[in-house]
């Protein structure tokens, strides 16, 4: 008895001792050889020649951006690293947490194998409580990745299907943080499925009253019971606010656990006085969920999450019961940095990424590959709303790597589903099948049935299983599930090139050419790039939720950042983004703060005068303003050019406006002549000097030989501002315990890592990065002609012992909830009452008419070819006046169809269709009727400005495939809509967005 008693006591002693689990930041003190070093595994070959690291680490992180994607190295590299775990950790669990590598990696601790890792891109884990050392006694752990872009997973001898060298950029090596957990022997599990097989801590909200600003908060915790004896455990969660204010405490059910049984342990209750994650506005909270046997605390984990509330129906997306219209970016999961590749320190992945949310962007979509989880964590933070896919190339696959691609989402969602941010889970970057989808779904309710994440894949236009969908390029519409694009406005232009009028005088679309073919839509100037954006974004807006029952839920412009990735141009890597590889602004940047500054219609009223206004004298240029407001006068000096043409709603053209020194200004007028919005540009005076400025930063630049300072240098005039034109090669001296990084420019191989490049648009930027020393860095800047420039920072002491630290990567970043809280108010009011369809008849193939008006835009009617037959009149459900017809017609991009409209057998419309990205409105004079007849009044043409053919060769999508190129007698409808004004329409009109 009093051996049970004792034996009794000391467990719990133990278990009480081992209450505090710790998570320690695993970067410091790696070693690198780029190379295949034989015996590299054993504990005593000698690595003191190797390269000193702090991870995250690419060993070929030289060659970003430096090489084109398909010339980035590839092969063996070893990593090893020293350390000693404490005494005090021996008889608890050791796990090591890699969040990912690239490709593959073979693994050792002290000499014995641990695991293999292959897929390179998602996070695992290991178990290495049995084979580690405690105390006095060091550990090494060697692990052996492997990048070759050609890797083959070991069982199946398949490659992995986004092993690609379009879209995913290869950083080769550990390439992401890693983690050392101790954990009591009675724990809560990792969310780490690849190895370990476990799913951890599991958050969520459900019974969410948005205006009441409640919800039912529940946690559920998988736990391991690994001592000897059965444990009764209880379960306590603490929820915690940004203020470190503690909301709730609760109790869940108690279990008893046999020695080695895992269970999931649950508990739920009502919170009061929620703060609702939303877009910009990264409120979150920290959930603590505590084991405790005899009352006493065991094992205790803090979630970071936050709670919303999202529905997804009637073709639109909801966010905490307001709906959302998507604008954002299709961006490289890589992410990348000159220089640097993706391995970021945090602090610049939320600088990256709120800056999406800064420019009105609300919706990142990471493209093919799972992100990693630093950006997730990020997008929390900002408050950006993601797309998670787990890994694709560009079609739907078979046999194992289609398993691959389950195994891959399975594990995506189980590590990242406590995180607010993500929205949707992206089965595919092209069309699935129906049995696949149902697949994928069924994943999805397994690790995650109370997320609020709608599941689905680009396309999915007809699919009765996916949740949402959407082409790349062009406007689709549902009254069911959400549709938007993918990836939209895929031009490319450099921020060096201002306008035709501007050194170094690019005319746009001037360029060489790919594959052999005109490049000129991806050799833009940032001028014409801007208006191209406009007009891309303008058709799905056009669509918006309340212009009808089938609505376009926006879609996400590719890409955000330029990347080392697939490109078209003249430049080895993509320059599609609204900011350079730096993180630099261009116009397309402003081009979106003006059109997305609301969830659904433009909120604020903005203005923004594309360019700059430093020319030659006599210069003659048309001037373009970007502006949600009704009008626009421009002026010069003072003086009057009058008001701009409209076009694309948000474009003001005023024509051959000539250069003048001093300011062009232009002010926004409302629909009441209010004058609502105003901006304007002053000429610059001569280049004098070099300014440095360190781009503010929320945490200290840490002496942990990973943290980056990014610094910006411009040319400026005698006051201080920057100098537009100014092209002013510039060199630098770097003093001081840190490494240069360097920065990019157009030139030989993009200026990667040189001491001196050239500002471009008067402005440029580099990055340092610390070493282990902390101490002052001094960087100066010259220039030939100019006074030069210096700039001093500091790195602070970071602390590590025996290579474990306590301070993790994204430790002290804050919240930002600059946008505030989601308004209460409608996001949008209806602009036009739909008119429903009841039925169709027409002059050929009637009885498939019904698929002009099906909600299914794989679907059309398309009558035998000859003119005669090429009508179809609708049924209209009541009388109405109809006032627009909106047309989704096959051929949209490249054909125009002469037609005749009547209501009721009256002329309402005759005229020729225009070509666009989906959808085309016709304003018919308004008659009333029950009939509406479209008719082909004459042959159709093709648009040769808009042949619908990439650059590669490649016909792109133009509607419903089908060989009728020949027959200029034929009309195919693939969607039909019928519109009265809202003040002959029913009350219906009044629906609002709320």
């Amino acid at each position: 008895m009093k051996r049970t008693i004792f034996t009794f006591l000391f467990l719990v002693s133990f278990l009480l001792s081992a209450a505090q689990r710790v998570k320690y930041n695993f970067n410091s003190d790696w070693k690198v050889l780029v190379g295949d070093a034989k015996e590299a595994a054993a504990p005593s070959f000698n690595d003191a020649s190797w390269k000193k690291v702090t991870l995250p680490y690419a060993w070929n992180e030289d060659d970003a951006f430096k090489k084109d994607i398909v010339d980035h190295p590839t092969g063996i590299a070893w990593y090893r690293k020293h350390f000693k775990l404490p005494a005090s950790a021996k008889g608890h669990k050791i796990f090591l947490e890699f969040e990912g590598i690239r490709q593959a990696g073979e693994f050792y601790l002290n000499g014995k194998p641990i695991g293999l890792h292959e897929n390179g891109a998602m996070a695992f884990g290991f178990d290495v409580t049995d084979v580690a050392n405690f105390g006095n006694e060091e550990n090494v752990l060697a692990a052996r990745i492997d990048n070759d872009w050609n890797y083959r997973e070991k069982a199946t001898n398949s490659k992995f299907q986004w092993e690609d060298k379009n879209f995913n950029a290869n950083y080769g090596g550990i390439n992401k943080n890693v983690y050392l957990h101790v954990l009591p022997k009675i724990y809560q599990t990792l969310p780490l499925y690849s190895n370990l097989g476990t799913t951890g801590v599991y958050v969520y909200a459900d019974a969410i009253n948005i205006k009441g600003k409640s919800a039912i908060l529940h946690a559920a915790s998988q736990v391991k019971n690994e001592s000897t004896q059965p444990q009764q455990v209880a379960y306590e969660v603490s929820v915690t606010d940004l203020n470190n204010k503690l909301v709730k405490t609760f109790t869940g059910e108690k279990v008893t656990l046999a020695p080695g049984e895992t269970k999931t342990i649950k508990a739920a209750a009502k919170v009061n006085g929620l703060n609702f994650w939303s877009w910009g506005y990264g409120y979150l909270y920290d959930v603590k969920t505590v084991l405790k046997v005899n009352n006493k605390p065991v094992d205790a984990v803090t979630t970071k999450t936050g709670f919303r509330k999202t529905a997804f129906q009637d073709g639109m997306i909801y966010l905490n019961d307001r709906v959302i219209m998507v604008h954002g970016y299709a961006q490289r999961t890589s992410n990348e940095w000159p220089a640097i590749g993706l391995s970021v320190p945090a602090w610049l992945s939320d600088y990256s990424n709120g800056l999406m949310v800064e420019s009105g962007g609300n919706l990142v979509r990471w493209m093919h590959i799972a992100p990693w989880k630093q950006d997730v964590e990020s997008c929390d933070r900002v408050g950006l709303m993601q797309a998670m896919p787990a890994g694709d190339a560009e079609k739907d696959v078979e046999g194992v790597r289609w398993d691959q691609r389950k195994a891959l989402m399975r594990d995506a969602i189980i590590y990242n589903r406590n995180n607010p941010s993500i929205i949707f889970y992206e089965c595919g970057n092209e069309s699935i099948s129906e049995p696949h989808m149902a697949e994928m779904k069924a994943i999805r309710d397994q690790y995650d049935p109370h997320g609020g994440r709608a599941i689905g894949s680009r396309e999915m236009l007809d699919s009765k299983i996916a949740e949402y969908g959407g082409e790349m390029l062009y406007t689709n519409k549902s009254a069911r599930v959400p549709m938007w694009a993918m990836e939209y406005s895929r031009d490319e232009g450099s921020r060096k090139y201002w306008d035709e009028f501007t050194p170094p005088f690019h005319k746009d679309g001037d360029g060489p050419l790919h594959n052999g073919q005109s490049a000129a839509a991806y050799n833009r100037n940032m001028e014409s790039h801007a208006v191209e954006n406009v007009k891309r974004w303008f058709e799905f807006w056009n669509e918006r939720p309340g212009t009808g029952k089938r609505v376009s839920s926006g879609g996400v412009n590719i890409i955000w950042s330029e990347t080392n990735t697939h490109h078209r141009g003249e430049e080895n890597y993509r320059r599609s983004g609204e900011v350079d590889a730096l993180r630099i602004k261009k116009q397309n940047f402003f081009a979106h703060q003006v059109m997305w500054d609301g969830w659904v219609n433009p909120e604020k009223h903005r203005l923004h005068i594309v360019g700059h206004w430093n020319y030659a004298p006599g210069v003659k240029k048309d001037i373009v303003v970007i502006s949600s407001a009704t009008k626009v006068e421009l002026k010069v000096n003072g003086k009057s050019q009058g008001f701009g043409t409209r076009s694309d709603g948000f474009l003001f053209t005023f024509k051959d406006v000539a250069w003048q020194e001093g300011t062009i200004s232009a002010v926004g007028y409302d629909a009441n002549n209010k004058e609502v919005c105003s901006y304007a540009l002053k000429t610059v005076g001569a280049p004098v000097a070099l300014r440095l400025t360190p781009i503010k930063r929320p945490t200290d630049f840490l002496a942990n030989g990973h943290d980056l300072a990014l610094v910006e240098v411009e040319v400026v005039d005698a006051q201080g501002n920057r100098c537009p034109t100014a092209l002013n090669m510039i060199s630098y001296t770097l003093d001081g315990p840190a490494e240069w990084r360097g920065g990019m420019a157009m030139g030989p191989g993009n200026y990667v890592m040189a001491k001196s490049f050239p500002v471009e648009g008067g402005v440029n930027r580099f990055l340092i990065r610390s070493t282990t020393k902390a101490g002052k860095i001094t960087v100066q800047a010259k220039a030939e002609g100019l006074k030069s420039a210096t700039l001093v920072l500091t790195t602070k002491p970071f602390k590590t012992e025996n290579g474990l630290a306590k301070a993790l990567p994204a430790a002290g970043l804050p919240s930002i909830l600059d946008r505030g809280p989601t308004p209460a108010t409608p996001s949008y009011t209806m602009t036009r009452t739909p008119i429903k369809v009841v039925s169709a008849t027409a002059g050929a193939n009637a009885d498939k008419a019904e698929a002009s008006f099906d909600d299914n835009e794989l679907s059309d009617w398309v009558n035998d070819g000859k003119l005669a037959t090429a009508w179809i009149e609708y049924t209209l459900e009541r009388e109405a006046t109809v006032n627009e017809i909106t047309l989704k017609l096959n051929n949209f991009r490249s054909r125009v169809y002469p037609l005749l409209i009547t209501v009721d057998g009256k002329e309402a419309f005759n005229g020729s269709t225009q070509t666009s990205l989906g959808y085309h409105t016709i304003k018919c004079k308004p008659l009333k009727g029950t009939k509406v007849r479209i008719q082909l009044a004459g042959t159709t043409a093709t648009n040769g400005a808009n042949s619908g053919v990439e650059v590669n060769g490649k016909k792109l999508d133009d509607g419903v495939a089908r060989d009728d190129a020949k027959a200029k007698g034929t009309m195919s409808i693939i969607e039909a809509e019928i519109y009265e004004s809202l003040s002959t329409g029913t009350e219906s009109a009044s629906k609002s967005g709320e």
